[in-house]
């Protein structure tokens, strides 16, 4: 392995989490839980997870990875949902 491949496993493994933090964020905000709550039923839980999952991609410049969190200790996100 060189250093370039190590570092490049270290990000995929940051990546995975990000997502998952952001949740938590919201999930232990009461203001920003209700507004999400509150967009959840107006838009569908998929679409407000992805659209916040992009946010989180571009803000971050994540890059895309095919395994994601498999056990996020957010309540918000499940492990097969996917974030673009």
């Amino acid at each position: 392995m060189t250093p370039k491949n190590i570092a490049q496993e270290a990000i995929k493994r940051m990546n995975k989490k990000i997502t998952n933090e952001i949740f938590l964020i919201i999930q232990n905000d009461r203001k920003l839980m209700k507004e999400y709550l509150r967009l959840v039923e107006k838009k569908g839980l998929n679409t407000v997870n992805q659209i916040i999952g992009k946010e989180v991609k571009n803000s971050f410049k994540l890059i895309n990875i095919n395994n994601r969190e498999d056990n996020p200790s957010c309540t918000l996100i499940q492990s097969h949902q996917k974030f673009k």
